[in-house]
């Protein structure tokens, strides 16, 4: 091994933490508290940006559509990343790549307050991402590797409340800071998190790979292997009886060539994506010649079209066909997708309808914070107040209808006149419909799934709750540029509503074949 290959080894060699913190009863939950930093960062960072597009406006002199791609290009960069970044953790270690996103994080969100240009800020958002990938892609292995089985689904409760933390502050912190300090504290205020979450995860988390006998041959990686014996964790439980095994064949088909990554179709997907996004930019007035749109149209339909017959024929495709047509997956991602669009599109349009009202933007904040609060808090403890005899179908279906009920009253509130300060009512009954929504559909699509492809399946829901992020973050702009704040915002509110009926239609029981 070359120096180079040494010192590579030693910067990728995970640290163990000190016996005096491993060794104590709670070591698991200090290391259930650092993964929640990086949760709790993540969502603070999804919904802190949509109070920042009027203040990026005004001081780069661009259009809505343009300041938009501060958050595409970060759900962009994110939603491509997951899976490869899941692969590489395997490799070198999950807690040296969280410890990277902290530092990659922190690092961008520096840069983009320094932005002196669009450009620059979109470029150290797509960094950015990478940094949130690397935490995103490992939290829950994490959790599960540093706690033990009676405490899982508790820890993971703790894991999903930061995360609602994140999401609920965001707009408040944001119009504050945009009101009171500047819009590049937004993302300032991201560094001396990343900093506590850098040092906090190199003393509390427990490291998932050891040096070893040479069992990974690669020249830059440290040669390691799983060893339960050599990563102590705090008292175990029996663990739970296995699910039924599956046959999975015709859902991920043969390996003829082992099971290599599905990297064509990870960048089909991404190319599609994009192309598709843009375009809806250059329809929502981002200034691109005609040609250039028929050209994304186009260049999205052949990316679809090809990442059709790409995943038909991957030996383990990113969206797995078979899978997809499994009783109750399909409508159940598309119920996810639905769901984070309804999350995020008044995340994005509410700040725009409130300015227009003459509202303060430190108050709409506050007013758009509602929605996220009410959904944090009805994640968390919503399912506890309604009937127990209520089946997972019955909560989507109530939570959706919630939902559209909350965004049809948003719509119709301005058009008569109220003041805009009582959106935060139906905002209350959107967000806590959400809430009682998405972690009951998350349930059905997981129990749809086979157990041996949990990992998969999970990553397809990741997919779809960031496309949804994504449209939701999109539609908004498209709404407002083509007939104006008041028009287009409540036209876009009330198809959000009859979008949460289809929501109520899709949530069915799953019938066996």
């Amino acid at each position: 091994m070359n120096a180079a290959s040494t010192l590579t080894a030693r910067l990728l060699a995970e640290r163990p933490r000190p016996r005096g913190i491993a060794g104590r009863r709670y070591a698991h939950w200090l290391a259930v508290g650092t993964v929640c930093l990086g949760a709790f960062l993540g969502q603070l960072t999804a919904s802190v940006t949509a109070l920042v597009y009027p203040a990026l406006q005004r001081r780069f002199d661009a259009g809505f559509a343009a300041v938009e791609w501060v958050a595409l290009g970060y759900l962009l960069v994110l939603v491509a990343l997951l899976a490869p970044i899941g692969r590489l953790s395997d490799l070198v270690g999950r807690k040296i790549m969280y410890l990277g996103g902290f530092a990659v994080f922190g690092l961008a969100s520096l840069g983009a307050g320094f932005a002196g240009g669009l450009g620059t800020l979109v470029a150290c958002r797509a960094v950015q991402a990478v940094g949130g990938a690397m935490m995103q892609a490992n939290s829950v292995a994490l959790v599960a590797r540093g706690v033990p089985g009676h405490a899982m689904r508790r820890a993971l409760g703790v894991q999903a409340a930061a995360q609602g933390l994140g999401l609920a502050l965001g707009p408040s912190l944001g119009g504050l800071l945009v009101a009171h300090a500047s819009w590049r504290w937004v993302f300032w205020i991201n560094v001396p998190v990343a900093l506590v979450g850098i040092v906090a995860g190199w003393f509390l988390l427990p490291r998932t790979r050891v040096e070893a006998a040479p069992a990974l041959s690669h020249p830059a990686l440290p040669h390691a292997v799983f060893s339960d014996a050599a990563l102590p964790r705090a008292a175990t439980a029996p663990s739970p009886p296995p699910r039924p095994r599956v046959d999975a064949g015709a859902a991920l088909g043969p390996e003829p060539d082992g099971g290599r990554f599905d990297l064509a179709g990870l960048l089909l997907l991404g190319g599609s994506t994009t192309a598709l996004l843009l375009a809806l930019s250059a329809a929502s007035g981002l200034p691109l010649p005609a040609w250039a749109v028929a050209a994304l149209l186009a260049a999205a339909v052949l990316c679809g079209l090809a990442l059709v017959r790409q995943e038909r024929r991957a030996t383990r495709p990113i969206l797995a066909p078979g899978l997809v047509n499994t009783p109750g997956v399909r409508p159940g991602l598309a119920v996810a997708l639905i769901g984070y669009l309804l999350l995020f599109c008044p995340l994005v349009l509410g700040p725009v309808l409130l300015a227009e009202a003459g509202l303060p933007t430190a108050r709409s904040g506050l007013v758009i914070t509602v929605l996220p609060a009410a959904f944090a808090v009805a994640a968390t403890v919503g399912g506890g107040l309604l009937p127990r005899g209520w089946s997972d179908v019955a909560r989507c279906r109530c939570g959706a209808a919630l939902a559209g009920a909350g965004l049809l009253g948003c719509a119709l509130l301005p058009a008569l006149g109220a003041p805009a300060v009582l959106l935060a009512g139906p905002l209350l009954v959107a967000g806590g419909g959400l809430g009682l929504l998405l972690p009951a559909n998350n349930a059905l699509v997981m129990r749809a799934i086979p157990a041996e492809c949990s990992a998969v399946g999970g990553g397809m829901v990741n997919m779809a709750r960031s496309l949804g992020t994504a449209l939701g973050t999109a539609l908004p702009v498209l709404g407002v540029h083509l007939a104006g704040p008041a028009v287009g915002g409540r036209s876009v509110l009330l198809a959000l509503a009859l979008v949460a009926g289809l929501a109520v239609a899709l949530a069915r029981p799953v019938r066996r074949r």
